[in-house]
């Protein structure tokens, strides 16, 4: 794979081009890679504040009135309201999963068919995510199928 890079003046657009025979998982998480990587969101964990990238979150879920931002194996509250953070993951690979969920698409290993039309998710780290039958085609578009 031939990789290029040119440098252009302040006026041009920046922009990242790929060509390639065939789109295939490598393609969509080099693509994933470069929507996410930028954006750092302020995670809370009992006295202390981390900084946690976007590309490592699984999931966003609302509970009780908060929001809680899952990783591989650690739980964070974030400030944000679920709406705000459907905004902010826009066109980032992320899409609504259900009415408390918000799901970073990278981070699925499967989804299968459950009840009554919805779906679940099994993610990276083992974790199942139930999928709204109403969020089904957001997934089937965002999936390619």
């Amino acid at each position: 794979m031939k990789v290029s890079v040119e440098v252009i003046n302040r006026v041009q657009e920046e922009e990242i081009l790929i060509r390639c025979h065939e789109v295939n998982n490598n393609i969509y998480k080099i693509v994933n890679t470069l929507k996410t990587e930028d954006l750092i969101l302020l995670g809370y964990q009992e006295d202390s504040i981390h900084r946690i990238k976007l590309s490592d979150i699984y999931y966003f879920e609302a509970v009780d009135g908060k929001v809680f931002i899952y990783c591989k194996d650690t739980v964070f509250e974030v400030k944000y309201k679920l709406y705000e953070l459907e905004e902010i993951c826009r066109e980032k690979n992320y899409f609504r999963a259900s009415k408390s969920t918000i799901l970073n698409i990278a981070k699925i290993s499967f989804v299968h068919p459950s009840i009554s039309g919805r779906f679940e998710a099994v993610l990276d780290n083992g974790e199942r995510v139930g999928i709204s039958r109403q969020y089904v085609p957001t997934l089937r578009t965002m999936l390619g199928l």
